[in-house]
């Protein structure tokens, strides 16, 4: 779910854990994503940044 859609917003901690999943442990972006209750945009997202 994309956090502007719900109006939910995540710190930034919350992101670089999300990040982390995927680029340190190998974790599949849309499992990570589906797990944590974001879009799979919005984790993309976060790790181009």
């Amino acid at each position: 779910m994309d956090e502007r859609k719900s109006g939910r917003r995540v710190t930034e901690e919350f992101k670089v854990e999300a990040v982390k999943l995927v680029t340190e442990r190998g974790h599949p972006v849309a499992e990570v994503a589906a797990r944590l209750g974001v879009s799979t945009y919005s984790l993309y997202g976060w790790i181009k940044r």
